[in-house]
């Protein structure tokens, strides 16, 4: 595992989540309506050190209107080598060290959508309290059962072509898992977090954290196949930090 450090200011921006749409990771964290004095960030990629693995075919035959969305049968999103050996859908956050205050969750609900039978985006981040919008953009029903072990569970269903299904998390939980009842193979997660301070990792398997004030950190990537790793990075006023996480098929 590596880091150095770029000098420069930021600008906090705000990432908001669309309702249509093909939703994309979250490859930037979504800054606090709360000013921060001389905040910095924390940047860099998640990578894949070995051979990809080949991820296994879901079959979809049992449910045609599910099969007949896709020109080519579908993979597994477990493990996802991007073609820089990166790895996409790694969560990162801050794991401790964040000031306690009152970190406002953003007013755009989070939006986790079913297309073609398959959860989109594969992993998510969303705020303590932030509403999350579960749609659904298949012809065909679905069933969203998350498996928290902090929050409360629920088992719900939800129409095709419908996106009304709005629900909170009411406490910080890093992952959250979610199925469909009606499709075995469908899976998502869901990170949970008390502060805007996460990212998920897209197509290039970068991540950026913005507006973090200044101190010591655990950063923390979390990855469904193969766990978690963590690294201590200490941010200095305005100061630009580059973490690299480093992920192996034995981690």
């Amino acid at each position: 595992m590596k880091f150095f450090v770029n000098a420069g200011a930021i600008v906090a921006v705000l990432l908001m989540a669309g309702c249509s749409g093909n939703p994309k990771p979250q490859s930037e964290s979504p800054a606090s309506k709360v000013e921060v004095p001389n905040a910095g960030s924390i940047s860099g990629k998640v990578n894949f050190r070995g051979e990809p693995p080949v991820m296994k075919t879901i079959d979809m035959s049992a449910t045609p209107a599910c099969a007949q969305q896709h020109a080519a049968p579908q993979k597994s999103e477990e493990l996802v080598v991007n073609g820089n050996h990166t790895l996409k859908f790694v969560f990162v956050w801050l794991k401790s060290g964040v000031p306690e205050r009152n970190w406002p969750a953003p007013s755009a609900p989070a939006v986790l959508d079913q297309i073609g039978c398959m959860y989109e985006p594969h992993v998510i981040g969303v705020m303590v309290n932030q509403e999350v919008r579960f749609g659904n953009s298949d012809p065909t029903n679905h069933n969203i059962h998350p498996l928290p072990r902090l929050n409360a569970e629920w088992n719900e269903s939800e129409a095709p072509k419908t996106s009304n299904l709005v629900k909170r998390f009411g406490k910080q939980e890093v992952m959250v898992p979610v199925k469909c009842n009606i499709h075995p193979w469908m899976r998502a997660y869901i990170g949970v977090v008390s502060h805007p301070f996460f990212a998920v990792t897209g197509d290039d398997g970068s991540f950026t954290l913005k507006g973090v004030p200044p101190g010591t950190y655990t950063v923390e990537a979390w990855q469904e196949r193969l766990g978690r790793k963590e690294v201590e990075v200490t941010i200095g006023p305005k100061e630009d930090k580059t973490v690299d996480f480093d992920f192996t098929p034995q981690s």
